[in-house]
């Protein structure tokens, strides 16, 4: 009589392998707490940036991270500006200015020039490019395929800059 929950002697056993979901914060510089794919929240982890394989992820989370900054900066100077009106003697106050930075262009939506791709994930499901623009420190997430007809150039140049040439040691 054998038993069927025995591992079989032939099969090597399988080693776990995780994939980083999204990156959720830094700590000083070497330090990233990540989401992992296919877990919970709960086993979120801590991990050395050395450790880690995800360059264009950890790029994407430190742009978004900027922009985020920036933003708040932008909301602070127009809470003082509108502190200052409130305190003046205008009888007539000015409008206010409401700006919504979701709704923004994104990508080659913002008709600018691309200047290189800083680096690529499929988190999304698909291939992302992390486009750097030129005459701005902004980038963008933007598709693949749209990257490949509408800067073929800068695409090739990303690919070019990654290969590695082996030698045959014959």
């Amino acid at each position: 009589m054998s038993k069927t929950n025995e591992p079989k002697i032939d099969e090597p056993p399988t080693e776990e392998v995780f994939s980083v979901e999204e990156i959720l914060d830094r700590r000083v510089r070497w330090n990233i707490i990540l989401k992992w794919k296919g877990y919970p929240h709960d086993d979120n982890t801590w991990e050395p940036e050395d450790n880690l394989d995800c360059p264009e992820l950890i790029s994407a989370y430190e742009v978004a991270r900027k922009t985020k900054e920036n933003d708040t900066k932008r909301a602070d100077t127009k809470k003082v500006d509108t502190k200052k009106r409130k305190n003046s003697t205008e009888s007539k106050p000015s409008p206010k200015i409401v700006k919504d930075f979701d709704d923004r262009p994104k990508g080659f939506d913002r008709n600018l020039k691309p200047e290189k791709i800083i680096g690529a994930t499929d988190s999304s499901g698909q291939l992302m490019f992390l486009m750097k623009w030129c005459g701005t420190d902004e980038a963008d997430l933007v598709p693949s395929c749209e990257a490949n007809v509408k800067c073929p150039q800068v695409v090739i140049k990303f690919y070019q800059d990654r290969l590695t040439w082996q030698e045959n040691d014959k």
